[in-house]
């Protein structure tokens, strides 16, 4: 027999499979990791088939050496789909591959861990002749005791009842009354399980009707749905009772959220539920629980996987539901080689393995819900809340009449009552403030002049802590403030903007005493961070929790009454053409925080722009009337949904170099479109030009911008660019990028 194998090497030389002879005696299945010889060296592949036939002559082929583990590590529904993604992103079959296992697989670069485990020996009717016989040691007839249930107990446990009971437990076992083994142990994350999400609510009556719209087709095993809910109007619980069904059926469930902070969340709700039967995957995890949980999930010990983008290659068998939470989010996308949208590969996962697609959002991309409205999707509506609870109250706050009248707080003076009131009340509130930091940027006042990242074309912006510094929210660099202006050496420089740090400082000086928390990339750095703050906000351990976009959905704190949105324009003017459609997702996304519980919400958006119709809108919580505006202004401009926006990018050290090569695709796409003139027709635009973000870690870019229409020819395109982008240039980086999540 005969193994056409993927070697791990990502390279176009060796994107192809490789035929081994299978040894007697060992099995191979396709999906399975394999050692081989490769050249002079042992590397690691991938089984694509398994033959009795191949086109090598005996004598010339190498056999494989070993299996890396006696199962597939890849299943065969996850084999096809990195084949398709290989073949749509223009890349070598050996990157996808390693998308659909723990990079912690590769090489032998984590180890299983194991643990000391005990349990009696014995069966009930000699425990007592063992109590009697140990009646001199009472530590060891403590550990007897202990075991008496009959199950197996780490020894780590009994430590936890006294100190260093190995002796004891040895002389136990010597004594014929117990077993001592060394067995391998799973390290699972996450903290104690909240008893109170065990409970299983009743269902409100839109719950049920939208329940009853998807059973069906979770029974065909069929169909894609959208559903549309407003904030507070119980998706969550939807999904449970899905995944609930799903169980039912024998099946297993992936439930994709947008953001690492809402994973500790939602992993709570559904271990309450499922308990041990659910895992969880982002890239928060350490090595070890990470492999530990794809291991519980491929060996079938967890049927229900909650996580962030990657987790939609989760290895579960027999897949029968795909939930992907806040589906208009950014973050489904990645942005490095080989890049995909999770919402994209979901789909083709459903397709492939017979699975249901539900996407879910209170704010649904405008991609997302014309296609609902075009029938690609089944389009559902939860337009209220649980128990009729009103959504909250939305107040614009105008700061340019704060500023005339004298207020220079950060809080508009509604604002500020409010939190004084909610404060008095023992309830909670949030403020969103989406720029980390202190100051967002320091300037010059005789010159103008503002300090940027000389690795990156952006302005640092000044944190405190270790006597202030400024920082690159990019690449990391940071630096001392200037004394004296480095363009005419004034000493006139002057700080500006707010970010997450003043607001919190802010709030101490206006309110003495009150308890703030911060979210935002600074403080949810270490492990667990994210899960450590939202528990203590939760618990109420703050009256306040200042934070980035990351506390603007999924949350549920049924003690916040009072949102505050610091600079609700800080998006809208963005060179992005989703600009509006953002900042739109954004203000929803967190009014909907508040008036969760039983007392109705506040929300008061501070803007120098209060008459922008997004603003409006989201003051309204009118998502309908937003997207058909929206809509309208992109089909008169030509953007996606009716066109497709794409980018050739170039990076590199040497400004020059970047430019020139630019201008090489340039003139080979002119020279695409003479040979094959459908091609012209369908591109609108090409254009040369820096991106806002004209230099990143380093590297200058320079760009090539399509607009293209919406047709056959258009994948064409697509599939040529890809190709240019794929060349190994010295110095250059090429990237390609089909309506990429970024403009800048």
């Amino acid at each position: 027999m005969y193994a056409n194998v993927i070697v791990d090497i990502v390279h176009e030389n060796v994107a192809h499979t490789f035929t081994y002879r299978i040894p007697d005696q060992m099995h191979v299945e396709r999906g399975q990791r394999v050692s081989v010889p490769f050249g002079y060296q042992q590397k690691e592949g991938v089984v694509l088939t398994v033959t009795d036939s191949a086109d090598i002559p005996s004598e010339r082929m190498k056999s494989i050496t070993s299996v890396l583990e006696d199962y597939p590590a890849i299943l065969p529904h996850l084999v096809d789909l990195a084949m398709e993604m290989a073949e749509q992103n223009h890349c070598p079959l050996a990157e996808t591959i390693r998308l659909m296992m723990p990079s912690e697989m590769r090489g032998g670069r984590v180890r299983i861990k194991t643990q000391q485990v005990v349990r009696l020996k014995v069966g009930p009717e000699r425990f007592e002749e063992a109590l009697e016989h140990e009646k001199r040691s009472s530590r060891r007839r403590m550990i007897l005791c202990f075991l008496q249930d009959g199950e197996k107990h780490a020894v780590a446990e009994l430590k936890e009842e006294m100190n260093n009971p190995l002796p004891d437990i040895r002389k136990l076992q010597e004594n014929g009354w117990v077993t001592l083994t060394e067995e391998e142990y799973l390290r699972q994350p996450g903290g104690p399980v909240h008893a109170d999400r065990a409970y299983e609510p009743e269902l409100t009556e839109l719950q049920r009707e939208t329940l009853q719209e998807i059973l069906p087709s979770l029974a065909k095993g069929v169909g894609s749905f959208l559903l549309h809910g407003v904030t507070g109007s119980g998706k969550t619980e939807v999904f449970i009772r899905l995944v609930h069904e799903t169980l039912k059926a024998g099946l297993g469930a992936i439930i994709l959220v947008p953001e690492i902070a809402l994973t500790p969340q939602m992993v709570d709700w559904f271990r309450a539920r499922f308990g041990e039967g659910s895992a969880v995957l982002h890239s928060r995890l350490s090595v070890g629980e990470r492999f530990d949980e794809w291991r519980r999930i491929r060996r079938g010990d967890a049927r229900v996987v909650i996580g962030a983008r990657s987790a939609v290659f989760a290895p579960v068998e027999h897949l029968g539901l795909i939930v992907i939470d806040e589906e208009h989010e950014a973050t489904y996308v990645s942005d490095r080689h080989p890049r995909y949208d999770a919402r994209e590969v979901a789909a083709s996962r459903c397709r492939r393995e017979g699975a249901t697609l539900l996407l879910a959002s209170a704010t649904p991309s405008v991609t997302s819900f014309y296609k609902a409205k075009k029938g690609e999707y089944r389009l559902l509506d939860m337009p209220e809340r649980i128990g009729g609870r009103p959504l909250p109250e939305v107040t614009v706050v105008d700061m340019r009449r704060e500023l005339n009248e004298g207020n220079r707080s950060v809080f508009s003076r509604q604002l500020a009552q409010a939190l004084l009131d909610c404060r008095q009340k023992g309830r909670q509130a949030m403020l969103l403030m989406n720029h980390r930091g202190y100051h967002s940027f320091v300037s010059c006042r005789s010159c103008g002049h503002v300090v940027k990242c000389p690795n990156c074309d952006v302005a640092l912006t000044y944190h405190l802590g270790k006597g202030g510094q400024l920082h690159c929210h990019y690449c990391g660099h940071a630096e001392n403030p200037p004394e004296k202006c480095p363009e005419c050496g004034s000493t006139r420089i002057r700080y500006f903007g707010a970010g997450t740090q003043q607001v919190e400082e802010a709030l101490y000086q206006q309110f003495p005493g009150i308890r703030v928390l911060r979210m935002d990339t600074d403080t949810t750095s270490g492990k667990d961070g994210h899960a450590k703050i939202l528990e203590a906000f939760r618990s109420g351990e703050a009256d306040v929790l200042v934070g980035t976009q990351m506390i603007a959905k999924g949350l549920d704190f049924p003690s916040v009454t009072v949102v505050g949105v610091i600079a609700a324009d800080m998006t809208l003017n963005l060179p992005d053409y989703r600009a509006r459609e953002r900042t739109f997702q954004l203000l929803t996304q967190v009014a909907g925080r508040a008036g969760r519980g039983r007392e109705k919400g506040l929300v008061i958006v501070q803007s120098y722009k209060p008459e922008d119709a997004v603003i409006c809108a989201a003051a309204r919580q009118d998502y309908r009337g937003f997207f058909e505006e929206e809509l309208e202004r992109r089909r008169v401009a030509l953007y996606p949904p009716f066109t497709v926006m794409a980018r050739l990018l170039v990076e590199s050290p040497d400004a020059g170099a970047a430019k020139r090569h630019v201008e090489v695709l340039y003139n080979r796409c002119e020279q695409l479109f003479q040979e094959y003139p459908a091609f012209r027709e369908v591109c609108l635009l090409m254009h040369m030009e820096q991106p806002p973000l004209s230099m990143l870690r380093g590297k200058s870019r320079y760009q090539l911008l399509f607009k293209l229409h919406v047709k056959p020819e258009t994948e064409r395109i697509a599939a040529a660019l890809s190709d240019m982008s794929r060349e190994e240039i010295p110095g250059l980086d090429i990237y390609f990028e089909y309506n990429p999540t970024t403009m800048m």
